[in-house]
């Protein structure tokens, strides 16, 4: 399978948050109450952000609006699905000396040098969407537990192709963890009476999964389901396979966007999991101003929840995207 590129590019960093006035959300305790080794006084975080569909978009919004919320100090960084420039992004939030710092990686596995970096120089990490076998050296995580997203879908296909022989493809994102652990989830969890005839990354982007859309119904007209990592890609493959006159092949996919939703109820998508964004941005920076603060309350490793949708309940699914300002 094809890999991320590893090519250098320009740090992206811009600053959140100065001049943020206090809200009622009781982020700055006294410097007499605080407990020991506890941050006093105003937080300053980094959020490095892995790229830029829709879930990091989105995931983004709010993390800044949760910061401008709790008077949290907040700079940014987008490593645009490029590992070395994921690096340089974290070089210079520790050259910033933020309190923690909050990634969205690009490759959890590629990150533990850079966790143990930050954590020399006395700059946590907190970890969002994906986290490795061992946290010991992460300050926490919330995770969506990636396992679960794929069993859901897989469940949707069992339980609708009921015992009949079927064939599925599997659109990935990007070779790497996330991407690897929410199909291998899928796909083990598939009943045998459903056989995964082509797998094939998208890398997260519209154009490549339409082609390997597009690709695959050509090779087998007769498909019957496609899994697919996202449901900007998903979309995209749903031209593809209408295109090519494959109507009837039913995508599951991943996300819970309001475009997913109304997709679910015109029919044009079967099932999605809802990962909500919004959650996972607002844990995340709860989670790291508690951790901060030494409030005992607060998980070290904590998930986003999941759900599966179809057109039968999608319109009490959760929330995707933070309410605009």
């Amino acid at each position: 399978m094809p890999v991320p590129t590893r090519s250098r590019r320009p740090l992206v960093v811009s600053v959140l948050g100065a001049g943020l006035l206090l809200t009622g959300c009781g982020v700055w305790p006294s410097q007499a109450t605080a407990p020991a080794g506890a941050v006093k006084g105003r937080i300053t975080l980094g959020f490095v952000n892995g790229g830029t569909t829709e879930f990091h978009t989105c995931l983004q919004e709010s993390v800044e609006r949760t910061a401008r919320n709790n008077g949290v100090h907040l700079f940014t960084a987008n490593s645009r699905q490029d590992g070395d420039t994921e690096v340089s992004n974290i070089e210079a939030m520790i050259a910033r000396k933020v309190d923690a710092l909050i990634v969205q990686t690009v490759d959890v596995e590629a990150l533990k040098g850079d966790i143990a970096e930050a954590k020399a120089a006395g700059v946590p990490i907190f970890l969002t969407s994906v986290a490795p076998d061992d946290t010991s050296d992460l300050l926490g995580a919330v995770v969506v537990d990636l396992k679960e997203v794929g069993e859901l879908d897989a469940g949707w296909i069992e339980r609708d192709a009921a015992g009949r022989a079927v064939s599925v493809a599997v659109i990935a994102g990007a070779p790497g963890a996330a991407s690897d652990l929410l199909t291998e989830a899928f796909t083990q969890k598939l009943p045998d009476n459903a056989e995964v005839v082509a797998s094939r990354p998208g890398m997260y982007d519209p154009v490549k999964a339409r082609t390997v859309a597009a690709a695959m119904i050509k090779d087998d007209p007769g498909l019957d389901y496609a899994f697919v990592a996202n449901e900007e890609m998903a979309f995209a493959a749903r031209k593809a396979f209408d295109a090519a006159g494959a109507e009837d092949v039913r995508i599951v996919t991943v996300n819970g966007t309001d475009e997913a939703l109304a997709a679910l109820k015109a029919g044009s998508l079967a099932a999605t999991v809802s990962n909500s964004a919004a959650d996972t941005g607002e844990l995340a920076v709860q989670n790291v101003v508690s951790l901060l603060r030494k409030d005992q309350r607060a998980d070290r490793i904590d998930k986003t929840p999941v759900r599966l949708v179809t057109r039968d309940n999608a319109d009490t699914a959760p929330l995707y995207c933070p309410p605009r300002d």
